[in-house]
């Protein structure tokens, strides 16, 4: 049986995670660098997207990786490394979404001024990615976290359903409302 290049990568990477983290246990503390190496811009991707800034997406990093390796002793080989950490990533950025949610809703109680708030955009350059930044971060977390997943993340519905703890058919759903209100937004764009 012949794999695709892409999952040879996928398991040499898994091969790879297992070695470093058998390390990492044994003493060897710079062998978590070379994981931390190996998933830094894949998360902070999803983290930025996720969160909509770089700051709070850097905030939930650094806690995701600190927690990690904290919890290093609990990881099972028989696991995905990045599928572990992710799970712990996507945790992460639910708390920090809660608690920006929360602060939001205590600092601004009218709803003109959550109107007239300033556009939060990354300060990733190009008007395309400001625009899809933008509609993203229209869509309910969950809607969102699932299209992230699905389809920059490239994930398959029973992974994501292990990483959320979320069942496939909903995690469908969730994928199919967040791809009818991006459409929906993109038409009206479009229009105007």
């Amino acid at each position: 049986m012949t794999l695709a290049p892409w999952g040879w990568v996928i398991k040499q990477n898994m091969s790879d995670d297992a070695a470093d983290v058998r390390r990492v246990l044994a003493g060897d503390v710079d062998a978590y660098a070379a994981l931390v190496d190996r998933y830094y811009d894949r998360c902070a991707r999803f983290a930025v997207r996720m969160l909509g800034n770089r700051d709070d997406a850097e905030d939930a990093l650094q806690v995701t990786f600190v927690r990690a390796y904290r919890a290093l002793d609990r990881y099972q080989e028989r696991d995905r490394f990045s599928a572990w950490l992710y799970r712990i990533l996507v945790n992460q950025c639910r708390s920090i979404a809660a608690r920006r949610a929360h602060r939001e809703k205590v600092f601004v109680r009218e709803e003109a001024l959550l109107l007239n708030a300033p556009d939060r955009s990354t300060s990733w350059t190009g008007e395309d990615e400001e625009f899809v930044q933008r509609v993203l971060s229209e869509l309910d977390p969950l809607l969102r976290e699932a299209f992230l997943l699905k389809y920059i993340e490239e994930m398959s519905y029973e992974e994501m359903s292990t990483l959320t703890g979320v069942g496939v058919s909903a995690l469908k759903m969730r994928v199919k409302r967040a791809c009818d209100r991006l459409r929906e937004r993109w038409e009206r764009i479009k229009h105007d």
